[in-house]
């Protein structure tokens, strides 16, 4: 069917569209042309461009009501959040009562502006129409608790709830009424080992700031390590020390009721995020800074989608709003550029950026050395990622959590060097500090397999390691390859068996299954997954060439 017939057919069904969309406009197919390239790039992910097609078409904005979604999307993906706003406002009279984000979007403009009344109206209207959609549901149910509070100064008493939305909705209505149980909340979720709640600690310690309780908030920081700490909590820390903690309170206020909302719109984002789901995270991420533009941290998770998404030009210009004042929130653009200019250009220029960058601190935080040592282990220059993670293990005393993976990394490094005695003295070393490390145990063990070095011992170590991550696939991988090397084809086969299904594309789980399935006489299965090898790109040349000699003579010969 050509082009034009389609943009026929398509005219002629607007024409006949519910008299809720028929207000008087004429377009012809230029327009609709237009909407479906727009259509097009929106699908594709490339919203600046979509938009400039929607705007284009706008005559379609009163007839068709696809169209109005789309181009309020565009518009908030775009941060265009007040023009989008208002392009609903005009349209109200529509009630599209299958565009959630829409009357969403007016509740958040009522709160921004402080029209408690108004938000209150606008949730109930849209509580009506959306009841049914458990995930709609729990927003706003949510946003109803947040209303009440801010609106009558008292917890709504709503037996509705909604797992970690509710205990945490919940901690910031006491934050924001200054109750005395709002400390309690806050310990609690920190304290939570079922979820990582760290972030938390953040808000715990914006709340004693702005209560004036500064020495609680350093004895909290002076327990943060700034090697195994988040970017928020560095940064935070960072402040504290120098002096700066009522930064903290100036970002982020659980006394405001625009910061207290946005942190519940981040929430809902990093959950789309942790789904791959960028456009949904993105759409509720600039929500959440519409409400809080103060809160640049949040802009990390912007930068991060975009990254993970492949917009590496939009990521870079996200990527400035990180000023040079706040050392960790600038080092942490130095390293996503650096991520960049490795996916754009090549790796030297990746590690000369950060490098150059690093040179500009006057007194490096450990926390930089050791993402400088992890860019040179990752870039092959062993003997200077060694020199980085030796001059912070000379700073550490024995305390067990991070000298120990101080070690392990360090111990990875001399490894991948063939520097054997080192390797195993400083990973044996890290297990005396946490012998109950699962990951170190799988590394240890690995290369004593691979050196065919003390074979039995390996094998209690990754039986042990196994114990303790019963589900991870590198684990399941060398364990299942143990067993392989002392013939043990039956359990071999059982472990490599389950680390190819969680872990399909990697081409060393592929190579050992199918080097157990040979040995089982199951031979066609076993060339199988040695031909799937070679259409992956991880595969060193070494493997391929191996790969290849299996696939023409077998395994004996080989």
């Amino acid at each position: 069917m050509s082009l034009k017939k389609i943009i026929f057919i398509f005219i002629f069904i607007l024409s006949y569209q519910s008299t809720q969309f028929s207000k008087s406009a004429s377009f012809d197919s230029k327009n609709v042309s237009k909407y479906f390239s727009g259509i097009v790039a929106f699908d594709n992910k490339n919203n600046s461009e979509a938009l400039n097609f929607f705007n284009s078409s706008k005559i379609l904005l009163n007839k068709h009501d696809p169209y109005l979604k789309r181009y309020v999307y565009s518009l908030v993906l775009e941060n265009k959040i007040p023009q989008a706003i208002n392009t609903i406002k005009i349209n109200k009279d529509k009630k599209n009562s299958d565009f959630f984000e829409a009357y969403l979007l007016l509740i958040l403009d009522s709160l921004k502006k402080s029209d408690f009344n108004k938000a209150q109206d606008y949730l109930l209207e849209t509580i009506e129409l959306f009841q049914d959609e458990r995930f709609n549901s729990a927003i706003l149910q949510t946003l109803r608790n947040y209303i009440y509070v801010f609106k009558e100064n008292k917890i709504l008493n709503n037996k509705k709830t909604f797992g970690n939305f509710s205990i945490i909705s919940e901690t910031f209505q006491r934050c924001y009424l200054g109750d005395k149980s709002t400390e309690m909340y806050f310990k609690n979720l920190i304290n939570d080992l079922s979820t990582d709640y760290s972030r938390y600690i953040y808000f715990y310690l914006s709340y004693l700031i702005e209560n004036k309780r500064f020495k609680e908030s350093e004895n909290i920081v002076n327990e943060i390590n700034y090697i195994n700490s988040t970017l928020l909590l560095s940064q935070g820390k960072n402040w504290i020390e120098n002096g700066e903690a009522k930064k903290l309170i100036k970002v982020f206020s659980c006394k405001n009721h625009n910061d207290v909302t946005a942190e519940f719109f981040f929430l809902i984002s990093n959950l789309y995020s942790s789904q791959d789901d960028f456009k949904e995270s993105n759409f509720y991420l600039n929500l959440s800074i519409f409400l809080n533009p103060k809160f640049v941290f949040n802009l990390s998770l912007v930068a991060e989608n975009q990254y993970l998404n492949l917009e590496f030009n939009e990521a870079k210009k996200t990527l400035e709003n990180f000023q040079a004042e706040d050392n960790f929130y600038y080092w942490y653009r130095v390293k996503k550029e650096a991520q960049i200019i490795a996916k754009q250009k090549t790796k030297k220029e990746s590690l000369d950026h950060i490098t150059t960058e690093f040179k500009k601190f006057k007194k490096p935080n450990n926390k930089f050395l050791f993402d400088v040592a992890n860019f040179y282990k990752n870039s092959k220059e062993y003997e200077k990622a060694i020199d980085y993670y030796s001059k912070i293990i000379e700073t550490l005393d024995d305390t067990p959590e991070i000298k120990a993976d101080l070690l392990y990394r360090r111990g990875g490094t001399y490894e991948r060097m063939q520097n054997y005695k080192k390797a195993d003295e400083d990973l044996i070393h890290s297990l005396k500090l946490n012998p109950d490390d699962a990951y170190v145990l799988n590394y240890l063990a690995y290369s004593w397999l691979e050196r065919d070095f003390k074979i039995n011992e390996a094998i209690k170590m990754l039986e042990k390691a196994y114990a303790l991550e019963d589900e991870d696939p590198y684990i399941i991988d060398s364990i299942g390859w143990a067993y392989y090397l002392i013939n043990d084809f039956i359990k071999a086969e059982r472990f490599l068996k389950r680390a190819v299904e969680l872990m399909p594309d990697d081409p060393i789980v592929n190579d050992h299954y199918g080097d157990i399935l040979w040995k089982l006489n199951r031979k066609i299965q076993a060339r199988y997954f040695w031909t799937n090898v070679l259409k992956m790109e991880d595969a060193e040349v070494k493997m391929l060439e191996k790969i290849n000699t299996k696939l023409v003579v077998g395994l004996e010969e080989s």
